[in-house]
């Protein structure tokens, strides 16, 4: 978990990315999230994965707020129509449950 925030959070986190776009960083943060969630998607991870999508979304609100010179997360601003409508890669709702290989009775 700790290291995807910190990927998450180098990516977002530098003031020199401000006048970049957003969909910039949105475009480099999605195979990051794609990577991390195909290899922790399997199995009983959907908690954590909605952590990171939380963490996501509170690092892009910090960043567009940042860049348009206002302070704080702007929830009210930031829905999560926008980030959907940024086209930021969702975690939650991957998970996926392998069954076992069925045995050969006897």
């Amino acid at each position: 978990m700790q290291s995807v925030r910190d990927r998450v959070k180098a990516i977002t986190a530098p003031r020199h990315r401000l006048p970049e776009p957003v969909t910039v960083i949105v475009a480099e943060l999605n195979p990051v999230l794609r990577g991390w969630g195909a290899y922790f998607r399997v199995g009983n991870a959907s908690r954590q994965l909605q952590h990171v999508d939380a963490y996501v979304r509170e690092r892009l609100a910090l960043f567009v707020s940042k860049k348009t010179g206002r302070h704080g997360r702007g929830w009210r601003r930031h829905t999560l129509a926008y980030f959907r409508s940024l086209g930021v890669y969702e975690l939650a709702g991957t998970v996926a449950w392998y069954k076992a290989t069925p045995t050969a009775g006897r």
